[in-house]
C-alpha cells in the first residue's frame, strides 16, 4: 500500500522531532558527565562541604542526605492526598459538578510557578504555623508542587481497571474499600509506583520551593523534622551564582542527575511491569 504524501510528511516531522529532543537530552547528559565525573570521588560523596568560601573543597554528602529527606516527606505527603483524592473521584463521588471543581483545583496547582508555592510555604508553614526553615516545611511544600501528577495519574490508573471486576465484585456484595484493596490496587499498582517514581525525579530537581522553605547554605546531616537542610538543586544554585567553583558545580550537578535518572528507571521499569 502506497503511502501519501501527508503520511511521508508526518512521519519525517515525527522523526525530526524525535531526533531533535534526543539529541539535546543526549547532549545535556554527556556534557555534565563528562564535566563533572573528574569530581566524583570518595571524600566528594561521603564529606562535607568545606574550603573559603564554603562549598569550594570537601563533598555534598549532606546535600545528598538533605535532598532524599525532603523527596522521602514530599512523596509521602503528596501520594496521601493524590491517592485519598483519586479514590475519591473514581468511586465515591457521583456528583460531577463536584468532580469538574476538583479537576480545575488541581489543574490550577499543576499551573502554579514553582516559586509562588515557595512563597506560601514560607507565608503559611515558616511563618503562620511556625514550623520555621525546615525539612518538614521544604517537604509538605514539594508535595503539594508533586500532588496534581500523582492524583491524575492515579485517577487514570483506577479509571482503567476492567470495569467488569469491579460491577461483578459490587454485584457479590463487596464494598468498595475491599473492592479497592483486593482489586483495583493489584491491577493499578504498577501505574501508582511509577508516578510516583517520576514524581520523586520533579521533587528531587527543584529548587524554588525549597530556596524558602528548607535548604540552607551549610547544615549537618538532617537529624530531625524541624532543622533546616541542604539540598542538591540549592547547593548548586549556590556554587553556579556565587562563582565558588564550577567544578564542584558539575561534580554536584552529576550526582544529582545520577540520581534523577535511576528514579525515572525505576520508573519506566514498573511502566513496563504494567504493560506485560
Amino acid at each position: 500500500m502506497k503511502k501519501s504524501f501527508k503520511d511521508i510528511l508526518l512521519y519525517l516531522l515525527y522523526f525530526f522531532s524525535t531526533f531533535i529532543v534526543v539529541s539535546i537530552i543526549s547532549f545535556i547528559l554527556i556534557y555534565i558527565f563528562k564535566n563533572g565525573f573528574s569530581s566524583i570521588n570518595k571524600e566528594f560523596i561521603f564529606g562535607k562541604p568545606k574550603g573559603m568560601p564554603l562549598g569550594k573543597e570537601g563533598g555534598v554528602f549532606p546535600a545528598i542526605l538533605g535532598s532524599l529527606s525532603l523527596t522521602f516527606i514530599s512523596l509521602i505527603s503528596a501520594s496521601i492526598l493524590g491517592i485519598s483524592t483519586a479514590i475519591y473521584i473514581s468511586l465515591y463521588s457521583k456528583n460531577k459538578k463536584i468532580n469538574n471543581f476538583m479537576h480545575v483545583v488541581i489543574s490550577s496547582i499543576s499551573g502554579v510557578p514553582s516559586i509562588v508555592l515557595g512563597l506560601f510555604g514560607y507565608s503559611f508553614l515558616v511563618y503562620f504555623l511556625d514550623f520555621k526553615v525546615s525539612l518538614l516545611s521544604g517537604g509538605i511544600t514539594l508535595g503539594i508542587m508533586i500532588f496534581p501528577y500523582i492524583e491524575v495519574i492515579c485517577e487514570k490508573a483506577i479509571e482503567e481497571v476492567d470495569k467488569t471486576m469491579i460491577l461483578s465484585s459490587y454485584a457479590l456484595g463487596i464494598d468498595k474499600f475491599h473492592t479497592f484493596i483486593n482489586i483495583i490496587l493489584p491491577s493499578a499498582k504498577d501505574e501508582i509506583i511509577s508516578a510516583i517514581m517520576l514524581s520523586a525525579g520533579f521533587a528531587m530537581g527543584a529548587t524554588a520551593p525549597i530556596m524558602l522553605t528548607s535548604a540552607v547554605i551549610s547544615a549537618p546531616n538532617p537529624n530531625s523534622l524541624f532543622s533546616p537542610v541542604m539540598a542538591l538543586p540549592y547547593h548548586l544554585y549556590i556554587l553556579i551564582s556565587q562563582g565558588i567553583s564550577m567544578e564542584k558545580a558539575y561534580g554536584t550537578a552529576f550526582i544529582l542527575i545520577f540520581i534523577l535518572v535511576v528514579l525515572n528507571l525505576f520508573s519506566l521499569i514498573f511502566s513496563k511491569k504494567k504493560e506485560r
